[in-house]
């Protein structure tokens, strides 16, 4: 869709990010967030969109969005999907203090925002903050310890035979994933856990994140009858593979860095933004839990200073990782204290789609 079109039909644009956070300096970005409705081919034909975030340099109805790289507009559906599944970057957007753009149909999203609060942000909360840790370690490990060269299949004991592509490793771990699957999805037993897999973590990611463990090759070779020799060829394949992927993101991550971030990266021994960034995921989280509201301006918290302090650099490292570690222990005490459901009411949330569209109006 152009840029008008998903204009024309959107219920509310919030200034999300570093002004909404009250953490912005005069260089920052503005970060805007925004939600619309699309026409009806794409909710009863084949059309199909999900979200706008690019094509801001077209012609449009909102001026401040003119040429801004830093936009995403989401279709209705989609946003409800992620805010049920209490997506921080997105369950935030209901909470700004900033709408430079917001009609009745965006107020009455807003005036239910309650029924997304879920106990569901433990996990997403800390899952986010901990995506957070593993940028940091991975900058750490480079500044400390720097790639000295590209890998090559040899150094994974890969001599005779060439290694799997990354299309064929992803190819046979997503057969692995429904096999897996598939063998608890029909026990009654095993509900917890198949909802584990399937909706909870991202466990197809994780397959394809991380070599496979060596405990775990004789069942995968049973369950997908494979020969043992292509399952180490598999597990060397996937070691061969994040190592070239972890090369790329590392020659990626020395050319496009910020010079003025890198210099305080290099000062203080690890990624100040990361840092800052996972101590207020994991306050905001225990926030939400403890109090049923999502606390975006950091201003209102109260620790919009403390977080400053960690982008000046008056954190070490280890100071850091020590007060994500205590935060981590609370969420564990007020997630088992929270008032907040267990998970979101997707049945209410339903009614409010249909709602929302029937207010927009086709």
């Amino acid at each position: 869709m152009k840029r008008i079109e998903v204009e024309q039909r959107t219920i509310l644009i919030g200034l999300a990010g570093s002004y909404g956070y009250g953490l912005n300096r005069p260089d920052s970005d503005f970060d805007y967030r925004g939600v619309f409705i699309a026409p009806k081919s794409y909710y009863l034909g084949f059309d199909r969109i999900e979200q706008k975030d690019t094509g801001w340099d077209e012609s449009g109805i909102f001026p401040f969005l003119d040429g801004n790289k830093d936009t995403v507009i989401y279709e209705l559906r989609k946003i409800l999907q992620l805010l049920a599944g209490a997506n921080p970057n997105v369950l935030e957007l209901l909470w700004l203090n900033n709408y430079p753009f917001l009609s009745a149909v965006g107020q009455h999203l807003i005036n239910h925002k309650q029924l997304f609060l879920s106990k569901k942000v433990k996990h997403t909360y800390t899952g986010y903050a901990f995506a957070q840790i593993k940028k940091m370690e991975t900058h750490r490990k480079w500044l400390l310890k720097p790639p000295q060269k590209k890998p090559i299949p040899s150094d994974f004991a890969i001599e005779d035979e060439a290694p799997l592509s990354k299309d064929e490793l992803n190819a046979f771990l997503e057969y692995l994933y429904n096999l897996i699957r598939g063998r608890i999805e029909f026990l009654e037993e095993a509900e917890q856990l198949y909802q584990l897999l399937t909706a909870d973590i991202d466990f197809k990611g994780v397959l394809k994140q991380y070599t496979l463990p060596d405990e775990t090759l004789e069942y995968t070779q049973k369950l997908t009858n494979s020969r043992k020799d292509f399952i180490r060829l598999l597990q060397k394949s996937q070691s061969y593979q994040i190592a070239l992927r972890e090369w790329k993101a590392y020659l990626s991550w020395q050319e496009n860095r910020n010079p003025a971030r890198a210099e305080m990266e290099r000062k203080s021994g690890f990624d100040l933004k990361h840092g800052m960034h996972c101590i207020r995921l994991l306050r905001s989280g225990v926030e939400i839990l403890r109090q049923g509201e999502v606390i975006v301006d950091r201003r209102i918290a109260g620790d919009v200073e403390d977080l400053k302090a960690i982008l000046k650099g008056e954190y070490s490292y280890e100071q850091v990782m020590k007060i994500a570690e205590d935060l981590v222990a609370e969420m564990e005490i007020v997630y088992e204290q929270s008032a907040l459901p267990h998970k979101p009411d997707l049945e209410q949330i339903n009614e409010l789609c249909m709602e929302l569209v029937e207010m927009q109006n086709w």
